[in-house]
């Protein structure tokens, strides 16, 4: 009984620092992305939050409608990115705990 333990212990401690890594990993996605046309530039957490944006000089030859339309673009596609990139973490992490889970705990 104390070596089932003793494993099962392990396999926490192991889960439990991946969650950590797993953390970690979510809270250092950065997604920068330029518009086509190099106007603007938005960086992104991976909540899609905004972090920051850059603008060219090119920017005072737009609208204030092109500038909106090019901001929002911009800043959507780098939160696009950075979402996914956060779904993909979790995935991997989903994939890795299933993985390591014994058979009878599967549902198999």
């Amino acid at each position: 009984m104390n070596e089932a333990m003793d494993a099962l212990e392990a396999r926490v401690h192991r889960q439990l620092n991946r969650m950590r890594d797993l953390g970690d990993q979510m809270a250092a996605i950065r997604v920068r992305e330029t518009s086509p046309d190099g106007t603007v530039t938005a960086e992104v957490d991976g909540n899609g939050a905004l972090c920051d944006l850059v603008f060219s000089d090119a920017i005072s030859k737009l609208s204030p409608s092109e500038f909106e339309a090019v901001l929002v673009a911009t800043a959507g596609r780098a939160a696009h990115l950075a979402i996914a990139r956060r779904g993909d973490l979790v995935i991997a992490f989903n994939q890795e705990i299933a993985e390591s889970m014994p058979d009878s705990e599967r549902g198999h």
